[in-house]
């Protein structure tokens, strides 16, 4: 049986056959250490297939030639009347809607003019926040004579990444292993049938840093298509063989997990992460860095399991080097996609819903284990921005904001950073015209605390080598390289003064930004990251504040959003996508052909949903995670060879059905799938679950190294064999008892489940065993703590059971 493991040499193998061991790709990805070059057969030559395919990752991967030249994406369209995009209503393919290129979207009207006419495909995917898509459209689609050769030689597809995540992952995939490197926009040469010939990235409009003109790549592969297209299609059919030959591999029985395989691969990537781990910087590996969140999340869990400090002060010291760097947006909150720096100073602006909502659920884990105000406070911050920049009025929120901007309002040319970064003297002047803000404290002082703290320069902050385009010459983007206890020492300031000058000036500030150009919000509401949201607005809920009924509130709110407009109730089918209009704006649409969800959305939303119980005991909820599993089940399971697929069976123009291996800047879905029918079995007492992420977790346990390639899944396995814990508290629905429950959720327990059960209404229990089993103790509320079907002695007193829980999974502060 042909083996996942064996994929890259086969490929290998099977090129040296046909074409001198030469793989096909198109590619200008500054991820690659070759230079491309067309060679005589006017087709680029890489021999970089040495990466594992269990390793492939493109949701980490950086935007295509991040550290190349180029100009900011114009405002403006060269079209004077819109192309098929028009009727779109993806944001990205709206901002093509205008170009000359004779765009079509993903459709069975593109695929039949192409068979007809005998013509190939140029397929382009990105995503509205993407720079250097927004780069390349500019300096090409915006071209009319680079439009005139693309209408003249290919029918031209656009493609939404964030709407129609399996198109892109099928054809990134293929790049991948072509090329062995990645990014957006991307951009694929395929057949009328939809096999793809040759990819790249980002192209030039002109021959420079080693790379090919675009124009040049499109004759280059369209003279190819009329005088030699067999030795084309044969370079492009040997890796889609291999895909789709991958497609039907079965687990390999000799790697299945036996009793202790958890404790042996979690030995196993705890060294990977030590190894790689930045001492200096926090985080893994060198620029560009990425918060790699499901990384973190596993760190936390390793750490309770094995009480390594240095489990710990990795996760811990990685957040905190990425709330004090320039990734974090320090004047109002949230966090950008990634640091183009090793120390997180200077970043790609872009700000992305899936990182907010895992970052604010990673900072409320963070602060549930050392109780520091830090940690929650930068939780909080994104609650804030989440609220106010990215939230439909109805209650789901918006996919991210874009890394460009208009520099002021006279600008047509946008730039990266223009609505984030500052000069010494905007700062500057902007404190002495607000002086009486800053109370007894003089402006001029208030300045010289603030420079100091954030690290601001005359004549800017920002590392040269890092700015390839010079947007940000002259600029600074905040950052903390010492802390609040180094700025109080050196100005001889009480910490609560500090604060309060720092937000005073914060601000102020934030006033005066939100009156520069915005940049673009991407309106599209994708059902997944909705779920990742409400997985970190019910763990920030957990932490205990004040704020708790606000953030419940606002969860219950997405809920109820989700369930409305993005969930058919009698098909029991989640859609991928909505679009609104704006913050303010109560428009709701939807595609005419609803795109449905695919295994992320399941998987995202249901794990949201499990920890929105938590947070709410709503056994309605539950109920729908559960109802959300079986569809889940019906529509990506693989019954052969298990696992989930992440498209569905029979998807329309979908060539293959992947399984996604790979925790990135996302989860995987299989790896959230793993974990979610693990807590699922304890909650229902329903052993088919357990079953099925035993099925799941065999599927992939030949990736190596595993808990490396796929930290979330590495969890979800010790959750699975090492067992869950159980809280139940028994009493009737009352203040005692909810003061037990709120005990219990101020604490960071990778694998609590929390059940009421309430002797008042037996028949409402979700789990009769437990209902039947667990009884109050002399009439008081009581707390039953068990692992793996093994309970401690019942506890009456809420002061005990913080006691309990304190020794257990609680950390000082280091």
């Amino acid at each position: 049986m042909f083996q996942r493991r064996f994929l890259v040499n086969w490929i290998r193998k099977t090129l040296g056959k046909s074409t001198g061991n030469r793989a096909y790709s198109y590619s200008s990805s500054s991820s690659s250490n070759n230079n491309n070059n067309i060679n005589n057969n006017n087709i680029n030559i890489s021999n970089n297939l040495q990466r594992s395919w269990r390793r492939l990752d493109y949701r980490a991967i950086s935007m295509a030639s991040t550290d190349k030249g180029g100009v900011g994406a114009g405002a403006g369209a060269a079209a004077k009347s819109g192309n098929r995009l028009i009727n779109s209503k993806s944001p990205y393919l709206l901002q093509h809607a205008y170009n000359p290129v004779d765009w079509y979207p993903w459709c069975e009207e593109a695929f039949e003019l192409a068979r007809k006419e005998n013509k190939l495909i140029f397929l382009s995917v990105g995503y509205s926040t993407c720079h250097w898509c927004h780069v390349m459209e500019h300096e090409s689609f915006e071209n009319p004579e680079t439009a005139a050769v693309m209408n003249k030689h290919f029918v031209n597809i656009k493609v939404d990444r964030e709407e129609r995540p399996d198109i892109d992952k099928v054809y990134m995939q293929f790049l991948l292993l072509s090329k062995g490197s990645g990014g957006w926009p991307m951009s694929v040469w395929l057949t009328p049938d939809l096999a793809p010939l040759a990819a790249g990235t980002y192209f030039p409009p002109h021959s420079r840093w080693g790379m090919p003109s675009f124009t040049k790549v499109l004759e280059s592969i369209a003279n190819k298509w009329q005088t030699d297209r067999e030795s084309l299609l044969k370079a492009g059919s040997t890796v889609l063989k291999a895909l789709q030959k991958n497609q039907d591999a079965a687990a390999v029985a000799e790697a299945a997990f036996e009793p202790g395989s958890a404790e042996e691969k979690l030995m196993e990537a705890l060294n990977v992460h030590k190894q790689r781990y930045d001492q200096a910087h926090g985080g893994f590996g060198r620029e560009p860095k990425f918060p790699e969140i499901p990384r973190l999340n596993f760190l936390f869990h390793a750490y309770l399991v094995t009480k390594d400090v240095d489990v710990l002060d990795m996760v811990m010291q990685t957040l905190d080097h990425i709330g004090r760097g320039g990734i974090n947006d320090h004047v109002f909150g949230g966090f950008c996609r990634y640091a183009t720096t090793r120390d997180w100073h200077n970043v790609h602006f872009e700000k992305m819903l899936y990182d907010q909502g895992q970052l604010m659920a990673a900072y409320a884990n963070a602060y549930k284990l050392t109780r520091s105000d830090l940690f929650l406070s930068y939780a909080d911050k994104i609650y804030r921005y989440l609220i106010k920049d990215l939230r439909h009025p109805a209650g789901g929120f918006y996919a991210g904001e874009d890394a460009d901007s208009l520099p002021t309002h006279e600008d047509t040319v946008k730039v990266e950073g223009a609505f984030y970064a500052w000069t010494w003297s905007e700062i500057q002047e902007t404190f002495k015209s607000q002086a009486q803000r800053f109370g007894e404290v003089s402006p001029e002082r208030a300045f010289e605390i603030y420079t100091f703290h954030y690290d601001l320069k005359p004549k800017g902050n920002v590392p040269p080598a890092s700015d390839p385009h010079g947007h940000l010459t002259g600029k600074n983007i905040l950052i903390v390289k010492g802390s609040e206890e180094d700025t109080c020492s050196n100005f001889n300031l009480e910490l609560e003064q500090l604060q309060q000058i720092l937000q005073t000036a914060n601000d102020i500030l934030h006033s005066v930004r939100d009156k520069r150009p915005r940049p673009h919000l991407d309106t599209k509401i994708i059902c997944g990251w909705n779920g990742l949201v409400l997985s970190g607005l019910s763990k920030l809920a957990n932490c205990g504040t004040t704020k708790r009924d606000e953030y419940m509130q606002t969860a219950k709110e997405l809920v109820d959003f989700l369930r409305r407009e993005m969930y058919d109730k009698e098909r029991k089918l989640l859609q991928r996508s909505c679009y609104g209009s704006g913050v303010a704006d109560n428009t709701l649409e939807k595609n005419e052909l609803q795109i449905e969800g695919f295994l992320d959305d399941y998987a995202f939303l249901i794990k949201g949903l499990l920890d929105y119980y938590k947070a709410s005991l709503d056994l309605s909820v539950l109920s729908w995670a559960k109802e959300l599993q079986e569809s889940q089940d019906k529509l990506f399971w693989d019954q052969q060879n298990g696992a989930y697929f992440f498209s569905q069976q029979n998807a329309p123009n979908v060539i293959v059905r992947l399984k996604e291996d790979h925790d990135g800047a996302e989860p995987c879905g299989n790896s959230v799938s793993a974990r979610n029918l693990t807590l699922l079995s304890h909650y229902y007492d329903e052993s088919s679950y357990l079953e099925r992420a035993g099925k799941l977790l065999n599927f992939f346990a030949d990736v190596s190294p595993f808990g490396h390639a796929l930290p979330e899944m590495l969890s979800a396995l010790l959750l699975h064999e090492n067992g869950l814990d159980l809280v139940a508290v028994v009493g009737p629905d009352s203040t005692d008892t909810k003061k037990f429950v709120e005990i219990c959720r101020k604490f960071y327990i990778p694998g609590m489940i929390i059940l009421h059960v309430d002797p008042l209404h037996p028949d409402d229990a979700c789990n009769q065993r437990v209902q039947n089993k667990f009884k109050m103790v002399n009439g008081k509320t009581t707390v039953y703590i068990c692992h793996d079907r093994v309970c401690r002695m019942p506890v009456t007193d809420p002061v005990q059971l913080e006691e309990n829980l304190m020794a257990n999974f609680f950390t000082a502060k280091r």
